[in-house]
């Protein structure tokens, strides 16, 4: 019923089409003086819209199907497209296409006074499409700009429901492995994340993989994953993206670019702990949020001069050095210490070495000892 109910509407559609296609030819025999050579009275004129009418809803009746048919596939792929538009670009998006259209609306009145026919109409069509594009163009790059400018202001303003708020949030996409490390839901817990997090399917589809492994390894790793997986959902509500209407990502077999080409089509920042995707993330312009940094970042801070209690565990690399470490994994190099392995002694920091793999310090045992 509702097809037929669409094809009656294409129908008429292609009617109303024809009707109007005979006046414009009526117009353009006038324009062109043919009026000298073709003559219609009214009756002709009549007949003539009448067969345009019919020939155009004959038209548009054959091709109901078909246009039905790619009007569909067009409207899904326009909603896929606009599920991936972030908020804040829809928002200044549509704000820039209002700004666009009005400016465009008062520059064509300048075309009214051309006495060229159809040149007034052509050139309004043009004015508009270009300042409609200009305003979705230039407000969805400026958007975090003018997003940032109005949170400010409302930040300025004196009301305290606005304190501590930000606007311009993005999602965070998480990558395999910060879920198997497992930090990512006590970082989760303490609301230090903002925005969505998203888990893409392939993200999951490689977690299962892993835990069907052969490796002892890689099994216990997949399945600690697939773990975390599900207390971040249970405990958050965070639900798997669906990435299958996602044409972009479909001819990308490696998970590591697929990750980043969906940052880059949700405009998001990638939640992650590997080194190399971080590097490769970088090159891109893709935003990332690394485990390790923070983590890096969070560790105490030690000074020279400070003094420590340590307990020693074993040798160092170079005569006499002993090494030990802090709470948080920190190794602690201490010069003169062999003799005092396997005992807790007190040392005073030397040094600090920060390396890309971590903080190393370097301490000697106090004076007495």
């Amino acid at each position: 019923m509702i097809r037929k109910l669409i094809r009656g509407i294409f129908t008429l559609c292609g009617a109303l089409l024809g009707y109007g296609i005979s006046f414009l030819f009526r117009g353009l025999i006038f324009v062109t003086n043919l009026g000298d050579v073709i003559s219609l009275n009214k009756t002709q004129q009549d007949i003539l819209s009448i067969i345009c009418a019919l020939v155009g809803a004959i038209i548009f009746f054959i091709l109901a199907p078909y246009i039905g048919k790619h009007s569909q596939r067009v409207v899904k792929d326009i909603e896929s497209d606009l599920q991936k538009v972030p908020s804040s670009e829809f928002i200044t998006g549509t704000f820039g296409l209002v700004i666009g259209l009005f400016l465009a609306y008062l520059i064509s009145h300048l075309y009214i006074g051309i006495s060229l026919p159809f040149l007034g109409t052509v050139l309004s069509l043009l004015t508009y499409l270009l300042f409609g594009y200009l305003g979705v163009s230039i407000a969805t790059k400026r958007g975090k700009d003018i997003i940032a400018t109005l949170s400010s202001g409302r930040k300025n303003l004196p009301s305290s429901k606005n304190k501590g708020k930000g606007y311009d949030v993005v999602p965070k996409i998480l990558d395999t492995s910060v879920i198997i490390d497992g930090r990512i839901a006590d970082i989760m817990k303490t609301g230090f994340l903002e925005g969505n997090i998203v888990i893409p399917e392939f993200v999951l589809v490689e977690l299962r993989h892993i835990a069907d492994s052969s490796d002892n390894l890689k099994r216990n790793r997949g399945r600690r994953g697939l773990d975390i997986l599900n207390r971040i959902q249970n405990e958050y509500g965070v639900e798997i993206y669906n990435t299958n209407d996602d044409k972009s990502l479909e001819e990308i077999p490696e998970v590591d670019v697929k990750l980043l080409k969906l940052a880059q089509n949700m405009n998001g920042k990638v939640v992650t702990n590997d080194f190399n995707l971080n590097k490769v993330a970088m090159i891109k312009g893709v935003d990332v949020l690394n485990i390790n940094e923070l983590a890096n970042a969070l560790k105490p801070v030690v000074l020279p001069g400070e003094e420590m209690e340590l307990f020693l565990i074993k040798e160092g690399k170079e005569n006499n050095q002993a090494v030990a470490y802090l709470d948080d994994g920190t190794m602690i190099v201490v010069e003169d210490g062999k003799r005092f392995i396997g005992e807790t002694i007190d040392v005073i920091v030397t040094s600090v070495l920060q390396t890309s793999a971590g903080r190393m310090i370097f301490a000697k045992p106090k004076k007495g000892k």
